[in-house]
């Protein structure tokens, strides 16, 4: 592009610039356009209002002129659209109750389908009956070919049949001919989350048909948000799958959908601690998912809408029998890691790898242990602190005597900066190195501990806002361990600091970073002896003051614990620094260096590659 290209396209540009910014609207056009807008859309909610009331009214008188037909005629129309099916098109809903000391599940007659589901143990944050889903908010049905006509369960009446029912279960059935019949049967035992659910087809063949070998299901639930921190309940909510001879995957934390490809035993609609999981006894051969989460910002009562499409094997036969089971219950390790070979368990998010591992083996049991003898969580919590830091106290003392060595040799290592210029850096850090080597000191001996000491700070991270166990206990003036505490809110919307800080200050996560800048103090002056990356001093301090952000809306247990951890870290240290005595490492360490040092077969071998390479590069300059 030539010269005269360039400057054509930049006075075109400034052309353009100029021209916008002379035609751009004024303040008042901006809020008289606002307004307009405001008072379109109230237009358009109130044209919808009427459409909405119109369409019911046309609805209603559409049912009396339907009335008003002869029944002959109705049920002619019937017949040529439902078949076999037309008497169980229309009826009246009617509702049923199967209840233990655990579950109250409502069951109706329209599609023989749950209608809801409360968890008798358990409230919302704001003190009403806990209940996953209600009413329209559960649809529930299979989908079927009856000559050449495509119906759906749910849109069915079923009648009660009363031999096969009793206070525990509650058997819906169609009766289509002399034995032809189609039954969903619910079962709800003593103390269980699980509720049995078995659909018993008999001499069925002739009137339904199946499509690819089986039968459509289609499953959707809005769940219905429960708890105080809508932020990280989302987070934590989603819908989880396993596939029948796979691990357990899941969308969570996002909207979001996935197509089953191979065969899946259970999908799972969650929210941050409930879940009601469908589980196939067989296997469900494929099927589809979607998940729409929704934030506060789209206030709404819901916090997330679930639909899927399940396609469940069907070979047919005079009588066939599919089983599968409903849990509805809290996502308790306890609980569903007794439902063996199911992997129930895996809709807690604990970690992956060795983090999860920690919190399976190591921090439930013992937290488990705890909760058998003390009443309040805030107590176990503490206890449970005061164990983990007794287990790693080897590898603080290590860490801290590693700091100790590295301290008194700063003399040394001055004296070897002061003899070496920094010009010479490499040289510099010979020196250095050889003088560790020396006094037997290794300057990753600090780094070490603390790095074995992350694996469980990482588990707790996951372990405390995934706990069902702290929802809703106190502790102090913490009304919820597993969400964020306040002493202090505001309702205000601050632009910035309510989207990264919150409305609120928690207390615990004050203290946690409080801690943590004490400790980063400590470290600071223990560690002056060694040199450290420009702005790295500047980074360790701002550390604490990120956490203010970061924990605030958290959960209260997990910055509970953190400051705990933190202080009984500064505790040891102060404890181990009174009796370590400094002048005798020192001694040791110089007693060290006039020991005739063995070299390792490592070191052997990387002095002998330093010296071939000083040879080669003594080669090429004689070359040049």
């Amino acid at each position: 592009m030539d010269k005269n290209s360039v400057t054509g396209m930049v006075l075109i540009a400034l052309i353009i610039g100029v021209f916008m910014w002379i035609n751009q609207p004024s303040q008042e056009q901006i809020e008289a356009k606002r307004v307009q807008d405001s008072l379109r859309t109230v237009e358009l909610a109130a044209q919808k209002e009427t459409a909405d009331k119109k369409a019911k009214e046309i609805a209603e008188v559409t049912t009396e002129q339907e009335l008003a037909l002869p029944d002959s005629i109705i049920n002619k129309e019937l017949a040529d659209k439902y078949g076999l099916f037309a008497d169980v098109v229309k009826g009246e809903s009617k509702f049923y109750t199967l209840e233990n000391d655990l579950l109250k599940v409502t069951l109706t007659n329209k599609g023989a389908k749950v209608y809801s589901v409360e968890l008798k143990e358990f409230k919302t944050h704001d003190g009403n009956p806990l209940v996953l889903f209600d009413g329209d908010k559960n649809e529930f049905g299979f989908n079927f070919f009856h000559n050449t006509r495509i119906l759906n369960t749910n849109n069915l009446f079923y009648s009660i049949d009363e031999l096969a029912s009793n206070d525990s279960t509650i058997r819906f059935k169609l009766t289509l001919g002399d034995d032809e019949y189609m039954a969903f049967d619910y079962t709800l035992a003593k103390n269980s989350y699980m509720l049995d659910f078995d659909i018993v087809q008999n001499n069925m063949d002739d009137i339904i048909q199946s499509n690819r070998g089986g039968f459509d299901l289609d499953w959707k639930v809005d769940l219905i948000a429960q708890e105080k921190g809508r932020k990280f309940e989302v987070q934590y909510s989603g819908v989880y799958y396993k596939y029948d001879q796979d691990e357990v995957d899941d969308i969570s934390g996002k909207s979001g959908e996935e197509d089953f490809r191979t065969p899946v035993k259970w999908l799972a609609y969650k929210d941050q601690f409930f879940s009601s999981i469908f589980i196939a006894k067989d296997k469900f051969s494929s099927g589809k998912v979607s998940t729409t989460l929704y934030t506060e910002e789209d206030n709404t009562p819901l916090l997330s809408s679930n639909v899927s499409s399940l396609v469940v094997p069907y070979a047919g036969g005079n009588q066939t029998t599919n089983s599968f089971q409903f849990y509805y219950g809290p996502n308790s390790y306890k609980i569903l890691k007794q439902y063996k070979g199911l992997d129930l368990k895996e809709v807690i998010p604990l970690g992956w790898g060795i983090f999860g591992w920690i919190n399976k083996f190591v921090v439930i049991p013992i937290f488990n242990w705890l909760e058998g003898s003390i009443a309040s969580y805030g107590l176990i919590i503490l206890i449970l602190t005061l164990i983990i830091k007794l287990g790693l106290f080897p590898l603080t003392y290590k860490s801290y005597m590693s700091s100790a060595k590295m301290r008194v040799l700063k003399p040394q290592i001055d004296e070897i900066n002061e003899r070496i210029p920094k010009e010479k850096a490499m040289e510099r850090q010979k020196a250095t190195m050889a003088l560790y080597s020396k006094a037997g000191v290794s300057p990753l001996g600090g780094c070490l501990p603390m790095l074995l000491q992350m694996p469980i700070l990482f588990a707790m991270f996951r372990f405390f806002p995934a706990s069902i166990e702290l929802r809703q206990e106190s502790f102090l003036w913490a009304t919820d361990l597993s969400s964020y505490d306040s002493i202090f809110s505001w309702s205000t919307n601050i632009p910035l600091l309510s989207s990264f800080y919150g409305n609120h200050i928690s207390l615990f996560t004050l203290l946690m970073s409080v801690t943590n800048l004490v400790y980063t103090r400590m470290n600071q002056e223990m560690t002056q002896s060694t040199s450290q990356m420009p702005g790295m001093k500047g980074m360790m301090y701002m550390m604490p003051f990120m956490f203010l952000f970061f924990f605030n809306n958290y959960a209260s247990g997990l910055s509970y614990y953190y400051f705990i951890s933190t202080l009984i870290t500064i505790l040891q240290t102060v404890l181990i620094r009174r009796f370590v005595d400094e002048e005798a490492i020192l001694a040791k360490l110089n007693a060290n260096q006039k020991k005739p040092k063995k070299k390792s077969g490592f070191q052997a071998r990387l002095e002998e590659m330093q010296k071939q390479q000083q040879k080669q590069q003594a080669q090429r300059k004689r070359k040049k």
